[in-house]
């Protein structure tokens, strides 16, 4: 089977090294927002529940050349459709278009409809789809005139992992805060801790993270309804995935200066399953302390900025008042911070040692990196 992992921009490195480190899966190519490999169907659980970074996973039937309509419904009646659906089950179809002369995304949805229809009233030897059965999410991507033709087996995406019941105004998807912690290299004894929690994205992808806890452990998936992939192979997916869970190798904070959010933050943590695994406490970040003595710690931020949660003069404020704070208080600790204002090291009193292009969403971001002590 053919499959395209999709990412947040800037994820890719790291969706392709979950797939390379998922036995039965072999990664073919990268693209922008995209990870193609391959595997059988007793491996698809395993990528679906253990899988941090992709936003999808989708099984892709084919691709080829779509310059007009005909291309397009010729190419996608042509693929196996029949081999997955069934002639009671439904599928609805979706898709984008980018930079290709088929830019009406209305009219490609109809096509491709049309055409997966006639392909499987062949296949199936009727006249009659109900549409009654399983739900098969057909998606379609056209990008530079080629078209691929994809089944998604996720329903809904990776970055929702089920436990964020509340959020705050402005909350970060989950896969970046895992990518954010990942990059923040984290090390044994050595403290994590966000002092802007917020809702607890980040110190409870953290948990998860070091915990080794798949992050789809405890959330359904499109595909655990669809024949081809067997029952037996989703228990030994999760059975495996429990088994590898270790105990917290360092301990995690999560601050902030609102008592809701704390209360969240919480909520979410018990919700994940690691609230014993972190510290939540009600904390400005302007008077930012190290939580006891003599730690090590590593600083995983998403500070508020002006498109996101108020003015930019407010944020480049907070972020000034906590530079301060921090280097008083930990000026040895590394930072990785998150945000949209290209002068936030500027405002924070330190210069950015790495600054990588990331998106939180449709957002383009920075993940502004410091590993040098403040002088």
């Amino acid at each position: 089977m053919r499959l395209v992992a999709t990412t947040l921009f800037g994820l890719e490195r790291l969706a392709g090294e979950d797939i390379d480190a998922t036995p039965g899966c072999r990664r073919l190519e990268t693209g922008d927002g995209r990870v193609y490999f391959e595997c059988d169907a007793d491996t698809v659980p395993k990528c679906l529940i253990g899988f941090r970074y992709a936003e999808r996973v989708l099984l892709e039937l084919g691709n080829f050349d779509a310059k007009t309509f005909d291309d397009l419904f010729e190419g996608t009646k042509a693929l196996d459709w029949g081999r997955y659906i069934g002639k009671d089950d439904i599928f609805p179809v979706k898709g984008h278009s980018v930079k290709s002369k088929l830019f009406s995304l209305p009219d490609c949805q109809r096509i491709v409809k049309k055409a997966v229809v006639e392909s499987l009233k062949i296949r199936h030897g009727t006249e009659l789809l109900p549409e009654t059965g399983i739900k098969y999410q057909i998606v379609f991507f056209i990008l530079n005139d080629r078209a691929s033709l994809m089944i998604d087996l996720c329903g809904e995406p990776l970055h929702k992992r089920g436990y964020r019941k509340l959020h705050n105004i402005a909350p970060m998807r989950e896969t970046l805060a895992a990518a954010m912690v990942n990059l923040s290299r984290p090390h044994e004894n050595v403290c994590i801790v966000d002092p802007m929690c917020g809702s607890g994205t980040i110190p409870i992808e953290a948990a998860l993270a070091v915990r080794n806890i798949a992050p789809g452990l405890y959330r359904g998936f499109d595909a655990e309804q669809f024949p081809f992939i067997p029952k037996e192979a989703w228990q030994s997916a999760r059975g495996e995935a429990k088994k590898a869970i270790i105990p917290a190798p360092m301990k995690i904070y999560g601050y902030d200066n609102d008592p809701q959010c704390i209360s969240i933050a919480r909520a979410n943590a018990k919700a994940a399953g690691v609230a014993d695994d972190i510290v939540f406490e009600l904390k400005d970040a302007s008077r930012f302390e190290i939580p006891y003595e003599g730690a090590r710690g590593t600083i995983v931020i998403d500070p508020p900025y002006g498109n996101r949660m108020g003015d930019i003069d407010s944020s480049r404020n907070i972020v000034r008042g906590f530079g301060k704070a921090l280097a008083k208080s930990a000026p040895r600790w590394q930072v990785y911070a998150m945000s949209t204002d290209e002068k936030f090291d500027l405002y924070f009193g330190r210069r950015a040692d790495k600054a990588r292009v990331m998106h939180n969403g449709t957002e383009r971001c920075r993940l502004f990196q410091f590993f040098k002590q403040v002088n």
